[in-house]
């Protein structure tokens, strides 16, 4: 398993569903677009800070973020 796949596929998953820009969820919680973009786009790790403030922008538990889809 690949975390930074696995964390930076869930949130583009996530925020889709929701039906959000990156930029609209990029200022949902607080950072900047090219910051979200690099996430879903696995270059960049993340702090367990950031994790959180993701998580609850996505309104979904910490843990989801790291589970792999079985697609």
């Amino acid at each position: 398993m690949d975390i930074i796949k696995v964390f930076g596929t869930n949130l583009k998953k996530y925020r889709t569903a929701m039906g959000i820009s990156q930029e609209a969820f990029a200022e949902r919680c607080g950072m900047h677009r090219t910051y979200i973009s690099a996430i879903e786009c696995y270059r960049r790790s993340i702090s367990l800070e950031n994790i959180q403030r993701i998580a609850e922008a996505l309104d979904v538990e910490p843990y989801r973020l790291f589970i792999e889809s079985e697609d």
